[in-house]
């Protein structure tokens, strides 16, 4: 990797100054952050505070070679020579969005069965040539993400044979009917054990809310669609969607491109298939008035708090002041939800917020497992930050802690291939400028008080937000109702009385 004026120690340099600074806006930025005053000069003094490079990361990552097979199949090839090995890496549209309505979880189930027997080797048979080659070979298809991703990494010796194996699967799965009732089986035992956990019951009841019967709306599998999908269902979606207008596949490692991309065609270019047109999913939607959802969760000792709303697209201007806010708010231990449920009230062990943003729109929210008996001042100091995130410009130093943990993160992100890769593939699936993550950076350092706050009065809207608390409904609904109207239900979804 080279910076922009050519030279790897610079980039290097860069990567451990921003992340110093990223570990100065860590846990010990809230004794500093108590600590700012104003000088006569109207400046912001940070107190104890070492001192820290004020220049923007300044990179060009560097350009992969990208070609599009006469089957369609975009092939995505970077060159790292660092270390003697490779990783492909595949996505599959429309993934978990292709779900048909009656059947929750099929992609999920066909991604997790590809391994499990081809027309040309058995399940064993594929996981001992993995195992023997030290290799990684997996595929998943998660809910909310719009894309099946197959994975396969090794050795750079083993190249052949492990492209070999990775289009055997994508190709020719064959969905073996004893494999698929064992599957069937351990996916029940694990769909059992999610509806046990409060922060899935919350997430997939904040899903329900914010989506309504919109794909994104599904977070997990349901026991009856565990129990009726068939081998025919998954050849089904297969066929459907598994062609090679559909996908992107994206390798990196010790290789010369003209020799990997010979590798790629022969095992690829007589995949057929033309691409499919995208998922339709609304491009807008209308606010709803903020509500609340009780989980009824009978003798809980916590109350799992979700709070959020739908919010953008990745190609929104607004991407990057969310971005920057949303590190303020809830982006990790040295954010304000941290330090105000655990540091200074001890509700929780860990209050976060996260935001999503595809080639649809994700959602923005925020969360915390809370004692049972606090949930009302839980509720208190989540509704306290949402407004004052709002209403009040953040300090200067609070706002340049935030700006330089991004980009200090994504600095050393660089230095990890497989995430260079997955950056890489997603301009491509997005759509996005080629420079997009040069300019990155220098876009999230652009972020002022002013971008912020904006972006926390249309987002984190009080007016409009949707709560989901996942607890004793005897011990807590009264409590949530000083904050609006409860609807309560039980962990299926099912309405209560």
């Amino acid at each position: 990797m080279k910076t922009a004026d050519g030279s790897l120690g610079v980039l290097f340099r860069a990567v451990f100054t921003l992340a110093f600074c990223a570990a100065l806006a860590g846990p010990g930025a809230r004794q500093a952050r108590g600590q700012d005053r104003s000088t006569p000069a109207g400046k912001i003094e940070r107190l104890n505070r070492a001192p820290v490079n004020k220049e923007v990361l300044r990179v060009q990552l560097p350009r992969p070679t990208i070609t599009k097979l006469k089957n369609g199949l975009t092939v995505v090839l970077l060159e790292d020579h660092k270390l003697p090995t490779v990783a492909f890496t595949m996505w599959i549209r429309p993934g978990q969005l292709g779900d048909p309505g009656d059947l929750p979880g099929l992609a999920s189930f066909t991604a997790s069965m590809l391994r499990e027997g081809t027309a040309h080797r058995t399940s064993a048979q594929i996981a001992e040539e993995a195992d023997a080659l030290g290799a990684t070979l997996n595929a998943n298809s998660a809910f909310g993400a719009g894309y099946t991703a197959v994975t396969a990494s090794g050795l750079i010796n083993d190249s052949e044979h492990l492209l070999d194996l990775m289009s055997d699967i994508v190709l020719h799965p064959s969905f073996p009917a004893g494999e698929l009732i064992q599957y069937k089986q351990r996916e029940q035992a694990a769909l059992d054990q999610r509806l046990g956990n409060p922060g899935f019951l919350a997430q997939q009841a904040f899903r329900r809310v914010l989506y309504g019967e919109a794909p994104l709306s599904v977070a997990s599998p349901t026991k009856e669609s565990v129990e009726k999908v068939t081998a025919e269902d998954l050849r089904r979606f297969h066929d459907q969607h598994y062609r090679p207008g559909n996908t992107l596949l994206g390798v990196t490692g010790d290789f010369k491109t003209e020799e990997i991309r010979a590798l790629v065609e022969k095992y690829l270019a007589a995949w057929a298939g033309e691409a499919e047109q995208p998922v339709s999913l609304p491009g807008s939607f209308t606010p709803q008035p903020t509500r609340i959802t009780l989980v009824d969760r009978p003798a809980s000792v916590q109350t799992f708090i979700i709070a959020g709303n739908r919010a953008i697209r990745r190609t929104d201007p607004d991407y990057y002041a969310l971005t920057v806010m949303n590190q303020v708010l809830g982006g990790g231990p040295q954010a304000r939800l941290f330090l105000d449920l655990r540091e200074e009230h001890s509700y929780t062990y860990g209050a976060y917020s996260r935001f999503a943003a595809e080639n649809y729109a994700g959602d923005w929210n925020s969360s915390a497992a809370v004692r049972t008996s606090v949930t009302d001042g839980s509720m208190e100091r989540f509704i306290y930050e949402f407004k004052r995130i709002s209403d009040e410009p953040v300090l200067p130093g609070e706002l340049e802690d935030a700006r330089r943990a991004i980009v200090a993160g994504f600095a050393l992100s660089l230095e990890r291939p497989a995430e260079l890769l997955n950056n890489i593939l997603e301009v491509q699936l997005l759509a996005l400028p080629a420079d997009y993550w040069d300019k990155y950076p220098d876009r999230i350092s652009a972020v002022s008080a002013a971008d912020l706050q904006a972006a926390a009065k249309k987002y984190v809207d009080l007016a409009h937000m949707q709560w989901v608390c996942v607890g004793d409904r005897k011990q807590i609904q009264n409590v949530l109702a000083k904050y609006g109207t409860v609807t309560v239900i039980d962990a299926e979804g099912r309405p209560q009385n």
